[in-house]
């Protein structure tokens, strides 16, 4: 999974600048993004089937996947637990 996340970091560094361009939050939203996406294939789900588990369109699912900014944790717990998983929100210091 680690290996699939840098080789998504790479591409869109490449593809899209401003949206990972050497800013932290823009990374973590990225991230956020990708983890959300390798879950779901990893469950063998479609965006579609997603969004009905989920109650939502496809396209709302998308939007998770590719912008991943501006989410609301309620729903982000919604789709872990549509994915099988938990939420999990840690704080760090800052720095590491």
């Amino acid at each position: 999974m680690k290996a699939d996340l840098a080789r998504d970091v790479e591409r869109r560094k490449r593809t899209d600048a401003k949206s990972t361009a050497d800013s932290v939050s823009g990374y973590q939203e990225f991230k956020v993004g990708v983890l959300l996406r390798q879950a779901r294939e990893q469950a063998g789900l479609t965006q579609e089937d997603l969004a009905r588990r989920t109650k939502t369109k496809k396209s709302a699912i998308s939007r998770l996947a590719n912008h991943a900014e501006d989410m609301r944790l309620s729903t982000l717990a919604r789709v872990a637990r549509a994915l099988g998983k938990t939420l999990r929100i840690e704080l760090i210091e800052a720095g590491n």
